[in-house]
């Protein structure tokens, strides 16, 4: 170990050890309480924020109308639904919306055609996804015209996400 020769090194050793004291010593408590207070109010201020957040969320989604789903089809200016014939087909085309604030998950539409009161032809087709106030587009494909009979088009059933 080294040992001071004369006493200015030893003034010097003795500084140095008064030194390496001095930065080991804790800080004062009034400026370690200031910290420690900084610190916990703006741990408190996040925790109110999200608790606040989380409160408003539940409390707005408790408000919320259901899904309301509407079918439209196509018409021409006299109320009938449009048909358009291709190839020996017949396409009615549709658009569901969803009036409601809440999603609708798998959405299924179901057409029906009756003529003289007789099921003769039907289809469903499925939406995987409608938010609230989305529109979405699609078409039903009959092999026998839907002007001879009665045509039915609603919304069988939906899912929550």
């Amino acid at each position: 170990s080294y040992q001071p020769q004369n006493d200015s090194e030893k003034a010097s050793a003795d500084d140095l050890k008064k030194r390496s004291l001095r930065q080991s010593e804790p800080l004062p408590s009034s400026a370690q309480s200031l910290a420690e207070w900084i610190s916990f109010l703006l741990a408190s201020a996040i925790l109110v924020g999200v608790l606040a957040t989380v409160g408003y969320l539940w409390v707005r989604d408790r408000d919320q109308q259901p899904p309301i789903l509407a079918v439209v089809l196509a018409g021409n200016s006299e109320g009938e639904p449009s048909v358009e014939q291709r190839q020996g087909q017949y396409y009615v085309p549709f658009t569901v919306t969803n009036k409601g604030e809440e999603t609708a998950a798998a959405v299924q539409i179901i057409a029906e055609l009756r003529v003289d009161g007789t099921l003769t032809e039907w289809g469903d087709q499925q939406i995987d996804f409608l938010s609230s106030q989305e529109t979405a587009s699609g078409a039903f494909i009959f092999t026998r015209d839907p002007g001879v009979g009665e045509l039915i088009v609603r919304v069988a059933s939906y899912k929550q996400p």
